[in-house]
């Protein structure tokens, strides 16, 4: 499968008054993380929707927090997909401090048509072999 990487530094904003991530960011990163997935097997999220009609929308998302981050620590977050259904599929992030594994999230996410009429007329699709192939690709 084809796996992204994203280096984040952790800024003084990201972090609560304790001194560690506000959770809430790593759910940004994580999302900013899928779209870069997608990105780099050629699907641009403007695209998709502006172009297309089409969405990735989360429907579950379950994490583990196992060591926390604070201010100026350097994390890389490793994003792929595991598992394919006909419109849903499962996206794994693994965030690393150094070689630990700090936090681990898995996503499930549906391959949706925007209805002409907005949001409340959404409607999953089977994800394109196309898509599947590119995201199944070995990383380079």
């Amino acid at each position: 499968m084809l796996i992204t990487r994203r280096t984040i530094r952790i800024e003084w904003g990201d972090c609560d008054p304790a001194g560690i991530v506000f959770y809430p960011r790593y759910f940004e990163w994580f999302d900013a993380c899928t779209l870069g997935l997608f990105q780099a097997a050629g699907f641009l999220k403007g695209d998709l929707e502006s172009r297309q009609g089409l969405a990735i929308p989360m429907v579950d998302m379950r994490s583990r927090f196992l060591i926390p981050s604070g201010f100026g620590d350097e994390l890389t977050v490793e994003t792929t997909i595991t598992r394919f259904g006909r419109s849903g599929f499962d996206v794994l992030h693994r965030m690393l401090k150094g070689a630990d594994l700090a936090v681990e999230c898995t996503e499930t996410r549906v391959w949706i048509r925007l209805g002409p009429s907005g949001p409340g007329r959404l409607k999953s699709q089977p994800i394109p072999e196309a898509v599947i192939q590119a995201l199944s690709q070995d990383s380079k």
